[in-house]
């Protein structure tokens, strides 16, 4: 396995910490507003990532934290007339409905800095301790010019970052591009005891302290947006390898930006947008589907109508399994000893599997990887259409091979959600509790079914009738019953 480090900038082989064992730490947002498009694809990119381990068998310790003591969170507070925390709360809570919806599993861990200010305090006494740090005035900041490594991982000089960055002006501080790792307290604000005196963490070394309290320094993997590089990632480093003396993290992993008319995407521009709202308009698979079509270090430009042409790339993988699932429900043809129509099918799929497994290999390249899920969903659709509605043993078999394939590869990609009590792939989704509609539309079927096994045909036609005035339109096919919404 391939993965492209920021750090080397060249792509290494994956080899982790521990055999079997992938730790991995992916920053979380600030919480003080809904998760916007480029929250989201970080979010779903390390999602996959992780479901990719996991589907090669490694045990996978994540942790994702939340930002929730931060000057946005401060400010939008006093706008909003509330205490800090709880507006951070209210948005940690916001931030599970978007991520449910995008099929992203829960972190095994989900920290947050407000709940690890005695961890924090710890790391930056070490950091004093190391001679790295220095305290004014209640403020403590990160000496940049003692740590001999500042710039290996965005690649440039002192001197260059601090021509292109936004410093802001202190006097106090020995150098401009010393960073703060902790904020004296000033009034309305959130704040707590420590050896400087009352005050709360900078930025940056929240996300040191909480990684290394849960993963150690050295874990596997680091991982959030392109835009993290510098100065969170950076400093991360420079704070955290001061105290330990041990490198912080072995591979850094960083998705491109989300780009709007091919300009990046920022609240400053007023181009960027909130999942919440996207989700309003298409559904979430659609959503997940199309912030993986691209290969995640790649910018990924944003606008309806691509949404709309993915929502079509996926219809066609759904087509191609509710027809599938249509030929699985067929009796098995005990009597019929003819071969199968294509023999070869079985080694097809299974070319295809490595092929999926070689695209996810190389540096994740789920673009590709749904490309080969495309070449699964053509060679079920001509296995099909050979079968002529009759199903033998053998091609019963090779069915139930491909439809764990197609498991196989949604489990890492997650795009659509798996029904628990079925064990199929629920492909009528949005986002207002469709796998219940799924459910309740299966199960009148099957009523209806059993009334026309009894020909009880007034019954099975009032069924039909009364879920087409629902906007139900019921098909029946030699292959089964399909539905569809009207209109």
């Amino acid at each position: 396995m391939q993965v492209y480090n920021t750090l080397t900038r060249t792509k290494e082989e994956f080899v982790p910490r521990e055999k079997g064992q992938v730790s991995m730490y992916v920053c979380g947002p600030t919480t003080y507003n809904f998760i916007h498009l480029g929250n989201a694809r970080p979010l779903v990119f390390f999602d996959t990532v992780r479901r990719y381990f996991i589907y090669k068998g490694f045990n996978v310790n994540y942790v994702q934290n939340f930002t929730d003591v931060d000057d946005k969170i401060i400010n939008r507070a006093h706008e909003e007339k509330m205490n800090p925390l709880d507006l951070a709360e209210k948005y940690v809570r916001e931030f599970f409905v978007d991520a449910d919806a995008l099929n992203v599993l829960r972190a095994n861990t989900h920290p947050k800095v407000s709940e690890h200010i005695n961890e924090i305090i710890d790391l930056i006494k070490r950091i004093e301790k190391q001679g790295h740090a220095y305290s004014v005035d209640g403020d403590v900041y990160f000496a940049v010019r003692s740590f001999e490594g500042y710039g290996k991982l965005s690649g440039r000089s002192l001197e260059d970052m601090q021509a292109g960055a936004r410093v802001e002006v202190d006097l106090r501080k020995k150098d401009p591009m010393d960073f703060a790792l902790w904020k004296a307290a000033k009034p309305g604000e959130p704040s707590w005891d420590s050896p400087w005196g009352l005050g709360r963490p900078g930025w940056h070394i929240e996300c040191s302290a909480m990684a290394e309290k849960y993963l150690g320094n050295g874990f596997d993997i680091h991982g959030g947006g392109f835009d993290l590089i510098f100065p969170h990632h950076e400093n991360e480093i420079a704070q955290s390898e001061a105290a330990s003396q041990q490198p912080f993290a072995r591979y850094w992993m960083h998705n491109g930006f989300i780009t709007v008319n091919q300009e990046k995407m920022s609240k400053s521009l007023g181009n960027f947008f909130l999942v919440r709202e996207i989700l309003d308009k298409f559904p979430a698979d659609v959503v997940r589907w199309y912030l993986l079509s691209t290969h995640y270090r790649s910018p990924l430009d944003f606008d309806d109508e691509k949404l709309v042409m993915s929502g079509k790339g996926l219809e066609r993988i759904k087509t191609a399994i509710r027809l599938l699932y249509e030929v699985m429900d067929l009796p098995v043809d005990e009597a019929t000893n003819s071969t199968t129509p294509i023999e070869d099918f079985a080694e097809k799929i299974q070319a295809l599997k490595l092929e999926f497994e070689k695209a996810m290999d190389d540096d994740f390249n789920t673009a590709l990887a749904i490309s080969v899920l495309f070449d699964l969903a053509k060679e079920v659709n001509i296995y099909i259409g050979k079968l002529n509605g009759k199903v033998t043993p053998e091609a019963k078999g090779f069915l139930d091979q491909a439809h764990n394939l197609i498991k196989e590869f949604n489990s890492v990609l997650g795009i659509l959600k798996e029904d628990k009590l079925t064990g199929r792939l629920i492909l009528e989704v949005n986002n207002n509790d469709n796998a219940l509609t799924e459910g309740l539309v299966q199960l009148i079927i099957k009523i209806r079914q059993e009334a026309r096994t009894k020909k009880d045909w007034s019954t099975a036609d009032a069924i039909r009738d009364g879920l087409k005035e629902l906007g139900i339109v019921l098909e029946d096919t030699p292959q089964g019953v399909r539905w569809k919404k009207q209109g």
